[in-house]
């Protein structure tokens, strides 16, 4: 490609689905009908934890319309394997509860039906014969000796090769806070958020003729979804056609493979096609969330702003089940100390479970609670210490060459350039100290 072309930094570029958007031409899933098309809909747990005892279907057979019901006796493999694909495990969570709920709305039972009405008025008259269990919703109350323990490894975290939590050790910490001139600690948190996307998750799956079953789908993986979809059902790859086009509001929500499976499953075993698609108050009870956090920071600065140890613990609310948590608490550690040179560090980082609908997937997921927390905090400091919160920045920003806690060394740096940038951009006169900085030396010379 020509230099020439590659102009699209800081100009206005039109999106390619744009025009689509505005006129009303974009297809969404709710767009797609097909003859005969059945519709399904979720029996869900009404409290957070409970044993399973049975169910009784009776009553929502008599319903008009009511086609058949699904458990997870029917599903082949009953298990999401979400993250075995990247290597994580292991894999917990049922794609239809088997002998435990685990939190309010988690799927037990579907219900396929003539009509949307009929499925949800069958799902409605379904009994549960439920024990409920107690619950924890707090990560800290999780972690202690008497928590319900949720998960069959007999543990409320997430095991990482051996350890209780993700850990980084970089340095000596209690050596780094011994010489500090000040010790500032603060405590931050962070709530779940619903992604709250204008079109709900859903799907629409057509069995071929030729015996393939294609799926319309509103995921933002439409790869991911095929191959986790195919191993829960023990089919080959190629009997699945997957169709993806616009995602209305997906923000990293719509990565997780939860409709697609049972609908699937549900056009395998009546021979028709199924449609599968949440409700609203659905997507904002039972969706994934950005995980809830919470992160104890304690720093030892001198007082010339050097931040010598920095010691971070950390509580990922993961909900109930795995799904993307363990591996963003991973992402997590490695971004919780910051783009900032800080020759002692300490770091548990910790996936646990609640009793709470699980977390996952969401812009920058396990990175984005960390720079709030990191930021607050490098504010606090230069409030502790009565520095300017700009030079604060400026005197432990990383340089190219430096070693991150996580051993990875530093390349490409541009922090400091950027902040520069950013204070022209908002008028914001640095002095000339300052101005003389630059990512690849640490003596301020003006000259890399």
């Amino acid at each position: 490609m020509n230099a020439d072309n590659l102009n699209a930094v800081g100009q206005s570029v039109q999106r390619r689905d744009g025009m689509g958007h505005v006129t009303g031409k974009t297809t969404y899933i709710d767009d797609i009908k097909f003859r005969d098309m059945l519709h399904l809909k979720m029996v869900r747990s009404p409290v957070p934890h409970a044993k399973i005892n049975g169910i009784d279907f009776s009553e929502a057979e008599k319903v008009p319309g009511f086609v058949r019901a699904l458990t997870y006796k029917d599903v082949p493999k009953n298990i999401y394997t979400i993250l075995c694909l990247i290597g994580v495990g292991p894999d917990e969570e049922p794609v239809l509860a088997e002998d435990t709920a685990r939190f309010r709305g988690e799927q037990i039972a579907a219900i396929v039906a003539e009509t949307e009405e009929a499925a949800m008025e069958a799902a409605g008259k379904v009994q549960l014969d439920f024990e409920e269990l107690p619950a924890v919703f707090d990560v800290e109350e999780a972690l202690k000796p008497d928590a319900p323990i949720l998960k069959h490894w007999g543990t409320n975290y997430f095991v990482y090769e051996g350890h209780h939590c993700r850990r980084v050790r970089y340095g000596d910490v209690d050596k780094g806070f011994a010489e500090a001139d000040y010790i500032v600690e603060e405590r931050y948190q962070t709530s779940p958020i619903e992604h709250a996307p204008t079109e709900t998750t859903g799907c629409i799956v057509n069995p071929e003729a030729d015996g393939r079953y294609t799926v319309y789908t509103n995921t933002q993986a439409l790869f991911f979804t095929l191959d986790n979809a195919a191993l829960i059902l023990e089919i080959p790859f190629n009997k699945l056609h997957l169709v993806g086009g616009t995602v209305g509001g997906g923000f990293g929500g719509k990565v997780d493979v939860i409709v697609e499976p049972i609908a699937i499953l549900a056009a395998m075993k009546t021979g028709r096609p199924v449609r599968y698609v949440y409700r609203r108050d659905e997507e904002m009870r039972v969706s994934s969330t950005r995980g809830a956090w919470r992160m104890y920071y304690k720093d030892g600065v001198m007082k010339d702003g050097r931040i010598v140890a920095r010691q971070v613990t950390s509580f990922a609310d993961a909900g109930a089940y795995n799904r993307h948590t363990p591996y963003a608490v991973t992402k997590h550690a490695a971004n919780v100390a910051g783009p900032y040179n800080i020759p002692n560090v300490s770091i548990d980082a910790y996936c646990v479970y609640t009793n709470r609908q699980p977390g996952s997937a969401m812009r920058g997921f396990g990175v984005t609670p960390a720079s709030f927390a990191l930021e607050v905090q490098m504010d606090k400091i230069a409030e502790t210490i009565g520095m300017d919160p700009w030079e604060i920045r400026f005197v432990n920003a990383y340089r190219n060459g430096d070693i991150k806690p996580h051993r990875k060394v530093v390349e490409d740096a541009t922090l400091i350039e950027a902040m520069q940038a950013a204070a022209e951009m908002v008028g914001h006169e640095l002095p000339e100290h300052l101005k003389a900085m630059n990512s690849n030396d640490r003596e301020g010379g003006n000259h890399g």
